[in-house]
């Protein structure tokens, strides 16, 4: 097999793993559904993710997490601090409604299960979010908010949006985010 089939096929198992977490959680990312939802053979796991499950369930949460710190930067990149909370609200509106509002945040599902399932994956979470968090200040830093006050307001983004992803799947309506975003865009303009 050629190295581009076996990234194919790791690939393929790693974006299995990454929908399975965001409509089951870690406990619903097992081998048996990575490889029936992936089609790959079951010598795949070991072969692609020798630490088994969890390096096949830590390496999802990374790829989501990088996937989402991309969505992120390209948001912020306009330097427009609304506009950049607009698309991050836009971004999850859309994966909500062609999921059904199935499939969540696959950091946040992490977060909630990972301690006692894949303990390795406490570290993982936490440094994502904090990347997450990051990119959002140094954004509020660079449009005028003191360094303390966009700290404040990047953590208070991404527990809004991640808690209003929650209420939008619970209750089959998008109207959680659109709330949110009424609400956060005040504070974005206010400068220190």
């Amino acid at each position: 097999m050629s190295g581009q089939g076996r990234r194919g096929t790791r690939q393929r198992m790693l974006d299995s793993a990454v929908l399975l977490l965001r409509e089951r959680g870690a406990a619903g990312v097992t081998v048996d559904a990575v490889l029936a939802h992936s089609g790959a053979p079951r010598g795949s796991v070991y072969h692609h993710f020798p630490g088994g499950r969890n390096e096949l369930v830590l390496g999802a949460v990374r790829q989501a997490g990088d996937y989402i710190a991309a969505v992120v930067s390209e948001s912020a990149a306009g330097g427009d601090v609304r506009q950049m909370v607009d698309r991050l609200v836009v971004f999850w509106k859309r994966a909500l409604v062609k999921t059904d509002y199935r499939a969540g945040c696959p950091v946040a599902a992490m977060a909630l299960d990972s301690r006692d399932l894949v303990p390795e994956a406490g570290d993982v979470v936490r440094e994502i979010f904090t990347s997450w968090q990051a990119s959002l200040a140094n954004t509020l830093a660079a449009n005028g908010f003191a360094a303390q006050r966009a700290q404040r307001l990047a953590t208070l983004v991404v527990s809004a949006i991640e808690g209003a992803i929650i209420l939008c799947r619970a209750h089959r309506d998008l109207g959680p985010l659109d709330d949110v975003l009424v609400e956060i865009a005040p504070l974005l303009e206010r400068r220190d």
